[in-house]
């Protein structure tokens, strides 16, 4: 087993390194890598539905989308992502329980006996530390899943809320579940650092064989490009996501006001603004500007013409 120890905390730079070592490369990995505060939503996601704008927004929390299916997850640098990219047999290649064996195996080297629940949680005195999704390419297998050491929970729960916007689609919804830190079970003291390097460490004790990979040039190279032509892309991270409707109304200062709109290919379609919070000519005037834009806070605020300080406006009524 070739093991990479990813030091960037760059969460497109390491979901493109997954895509490339498992489309451009025969060998099998395992990975280990923790990125910056970023939310990533599954494949078959709907983006906007899944995020609480306002707080993603405000606080410039990155917002990716990931090979693989699945629900949206929130990392940040004391969550641990790990993944395996495998060859195998194609009708045989998916089994989560399988998967995430060597790490349970890894925590339980560390005094901490895990659960396997649902289709792909590793579970700790019954609540959620781990995540797993799969993807499959021709006959090899990628999986990856979270390791929620010292994650900043309340903020986790801020990031993956989604409002009172009211979303109509046929995308994958996320199931919440109740999750715990796996450093408040362990030795006070443990950092993340050290729980990383204890991970990789036990693992290649654990695999005969295994040795360090460290990508060439060319791999970086050619990883950068991926990256910046597809992961870091509108089109890849909102266009992707599956037609939808969006239905709101709010009481502000004692007015309605109640916006629909039908969005395609993350773009702004259809709008009607009604309610008596804004008069008619202003109503015709911003469904006229948004028209054919990006369903975005940064988007809408910039055709929109209005300032930073009408963020939370944005946010509450369109999305």
């Amino acid at each position: 087993m070739n093991c990479i120890h990813s030091h960037s905390g760059d969460p497109y730079f390491n979901l493109a390194m997954e895509e490339y070592l498992l489309r451009n490369k025969t060998e099998d990995f395992f990975l280990l890598y923790r990125n910056e505060p970023s939310v990533i939503v599954g494949k078959h996601q709907n983006a906007s539905a899944e995020i609480n704008w306002d707080y993603v927004f405000k606080n410039n929390i990155k917002i990716a989308r990931r090979l693989s299916g699945g629900g949206t997850v929130y990392h940040d640098r004391g969550n641990l992502n790990f993944s395996f990219i495998k060859h195998g047999v194609k009708g045989k290649l998916v089994d989560f329980k399988k998967h995430t064996a060597p790490i349970r195996d890894i925590l339980l080297v560390m005094g901490l006996e895990t659960g396997f629940e649902g289709n792909n949680s590793i579970t700790l005195k019954d609540m959620k530390i781990s995540g797993n999704a799969e993807h499959i390419f021709k006959n090899r297998l990628l999986h990856h899943g979270t390791l929620l050491f010292s994650t900043d929970l309340e903020q986790l729960n801020d990031v993956l809320g989604t409002g009172e916007g009211a979303y109509s689609d046929k995308a994958v919804k996320s199931v919440r579940a109740e999750v715990t830190n796996i450093s408040d079970y362990l030795l006070p003291g443990m950092t993340v650092t050290e729980f990383e390097k204890a991970v990789m460490i036990i693992y290649k004790k654990q695999v005969p064989g295994s040795k360090d990979y460290y990508l060439s040039a060319e791999d970086k190279l050619l990883i950068e490009t991926l990256k910046k032509e597809k992961y870091e892309t509108n089109e890849w991270i909102f266009s992707y996501s599956p037609h939808y409707k969006f239905d709101k109304q709010l009481e502000l200062a004692g007015k309605s006001i109640r916006v629909v709109m039908e969005v395609e290919k993350g773009e702004i379609r259809g709008i009607n603004i009604s309610g008596d919070f804004l008069g008619t000519k202003q109503c015709r005037s911003i469904e006229l500007a948004l028209r054919g834009e990006m369903h975005r806070p940064d988007v809408i605020l910039k055709s929109w013409n209005k300032n930073v300080s009408d963020k939370e406006f944005v946010t509450r009524i369109f999305f």
